[in-house]
């Protein structure tokens, strides 16, 4: 309060007046009687006269009665008599001021007052489209760049990797053996793994744990191309007999480490980091960023295939491991260095600490004995994993997003590319369904920002959804017409299949936010990996099934399945947005209605 900065006080027995603000009140208020908030003692003595300041004030004070109300202008005698009195029964402070100070200073006081109220009547508030506009403007936009960056380096090497070690590895035996294998492995390493590398995760800083994975992740794959390079250099044995040999067992640990790292510094981009710079509270800043690193994501996928493809048309596969080698030892001090061009461009906000109390609560009061085996550390966090993965908010999200993978047939992959391929499809027009689906998806990174702009996270996620599920509704009742012995109806079921891509990359990018606003920053990284294990062992599932029914003529069974799949998905998904709970409504309050 303005009057306080006076620092008086009053007698409740002979209250004090002070002259200037009895003399000239505000014209706005005629009948404005000032109190103090606390009640001190005021003594005006001829001494002060010849200054201008304070010259004695005591460090104590006593707070008595604060309805005390300037009705009475004392004179110095009054004050000067009641000075022995005051003393004596009451060890307050003494303050010594020249009434002129007041008598100039309380226009002033009254004219600040005046303010604070005009102030107060008088706050800003944004319209719809400031507040449209505030929430597209990221927090830390030059981080942002610095963290796209970052993306492109590591992502280019990791999507060049993962194109190249099958690769090599078929040009070495006919059989899928040796590549299926390794695809079983390190999808049982990310689901037994998963929990404990995003425990990990969240309770070291961010720098340093990226990048001590960045260098992990770059040694593995170092040392895969180092086992595939010594495949080639030896004489060839079959199929059964390589997965039994020393550098295949060293290839399989490796390529299950390199990608159980891979994903968790996926993980940490997508769902920690980039909240950090884009602002969990500007949706669509936050939904532009996301569109933005899917976008790298499948552009290094097309560009990291079409140039180890381009290598190996060229030279022979040690020489291209050898490139690609290279460019893994370039890119990590590329990597780290950008890393900490984005902690520094951000004004240091990855090293915000984060809050593990309620995380690590819950795991034996969140301490490890150094005595525990590493099994049972990760049985703990599994069961952490587990635990958290069920009490978040948005778990109908997270297991919409986890329906999606049980899709593995209606969807460009190795099962599709075996269906075409015994229908006697041209291999062109294989390679440009592949394709045209990488860049559906990669459409549906612009559009599923303009649909959180205009609809909101949580209607986007929803017709993202609902149009993938319309649409493979469609495509498996052309398969079920019978009619795909021709080519008409054949190219109608892959290019529905095109457009529900368009759908599923949709929700990717919009069920990726919602789950940045539900989980805290804390709890990142575990739920994270853990809804990518589960996802993981919904794929195997899947995959288990078309092992089982492996003819082609069961391939409607399985389209079927997929189908119930995206079906039950926006199900979820919809019922979830239709009855809302509290949580969910504090936690998209900013939401778009």
């Amino acid at each position: 309060m303005p009057l306080a900065a006076a620092a008086v006080a009053v007698s409740a027995a002979n209250p004090l007046s002070l002259p200037g603000l009895a003399r000239s009140p505000p014209r706005h208020s005629p009948r404005v009687r000032h109190r103090l908030t606390s009640r001190r003692w005021l003594n005006f003595t001829n001494r002060t006269l010849d200054s201008g300041r304070f010259d004695h004030l005591s460090s104590r004070c006593s707070i008595t009665n604060t309805d005390v109300q300037y009705d009475h202008v004392a004179t110095d005698d009054e004050v000067l008599s009641e000075k022995s009195v005051i003393e004596a029964h009451c060890p307050v402070p003494i303050v010594h001021l020249k009434p002129d100070i007041l008598e100039s200073d309380s226009a002033s006081l009254l004219t600040e007052r005046a303010f604070v109220d005009s102030l107060l009547t008088a706050l800003p508030v944004l319209s719809l489209e400031e507040q449209n506009a505030l929430a597209a403007i990221p927090a830390h936009p030059a981080g942002l760049y610095a963290l796209y960056a970052t993306c492109l380096a590591g992502n280019l090497v990791e999507q060049l990797w993962n194109f190249a070690w099958p690769s090599a590895i078929a040009l070495l035996h006919p059989s899928l053996l040796p590549v299926a294998v390794m695809g079983f492995i390190a999808k049982l390493a990310i689901i037994a793994g998963g929990p404990l590398v995003g425990k990990l995760m969240d309770s070291f800083p961010r720098l340093p744990a990226y990048n001590f994975l960045n260098t992990l992740q770059a040694a593995a794959q170092l040392l895969s191309a180092a086992m595939i390079i010594r495949a080639h250099s030896i004489p060839s044995t079959s199929a059964s007999a390589v997965i039994l040999c020393p550098w295949f067992i060293v290839l399989v640990l490796a390529g299950a480490l390199e990608r159980l790292c891979g994903i968790a510094l996926g993980v940490a981009m997508e769902r920690d980091w980039v909240v950090l710079l884009a602002g969990v509270n500007r949706p669509i800043a936050l939904a532009q960023a996301n569109a933005i690193l899917n976008r790298i994501d499948l552009l290094c996928e097309i560009a990291g295939a079409s140039l180890f493809g381009i290598l190996l048309a060229k030279y022979d596969p040690v020489t291209c491991l050898k490139s690609a080698a290279g460019l893994m030892i370039c890119s990590l001090p590329v990597t780290v260095l950008l890393t900490w061009l984005t902690n520094k461009l951000s004004t240091g906000v990855l090293d915000r600490p984060k809050s593990l109390h309620n995380c690590c609560k819950s795991c034996n009061g969140g301490t490890v004995n150094e005595t525990d085996s590493m099994a049972g550390v990760g049985v703990e966090a599994i069961k952490l994993g587990w635990k958290e993965y069920i009490h978040q908010p948005v778990l109908p999200a997270s297991l919409a997003y986890v329906l999606l993978y049980f899709n593995v047939v209606l969807a460009p992959g190795s099962l599709m590319t075996a269906f075409l391929t015994q229908r006697g499809l041209n291999p062109s027009v294989i390679g440009g369904f592949s394709g045209l689906c990488a860049f559906m998806g990669v459409a549906a990174t612009f559009v599923s920002a303009n649909l959180v702009k205009h609809l909101g996270i949580l209607k986007a996620g929803a017709a993202g959804l609902l149009f993938q599920a319309s649409l493979l509704t469609i495509a498996v009742a052309v398969y079920w017409s019978g009619s795909l012995s021709q080519q008409c109806p054949l190219l109608l079921f892959l290019s529905l299949i095109v457009l529900s891509r368009l759908g599923h990359m949709s929700y990717d990018v919009v069920g990726a936010q919602i789950l940045q606003t539900g989980i805290p920053s804390s709890k990142a990284n575990l739920i994270g990996t853990m809804e990518i294990s589960v996802a993981s062992l919904a794929e195997s599932v899947m995959l288990g099934v078309a092992i089982v029914a492996n003819d082609s003529s069961h391939f409607g069974i399985l389209a079927m399945l997929s189908l119930m799949s995206v079906v039950g998905a926006a199900w979820m998904f919809c019922r979830w947005l239709l009855n809302p709970t509290d949580e969910q409504r504090s936690l998209f309050a900013f939401d778009v209605q």
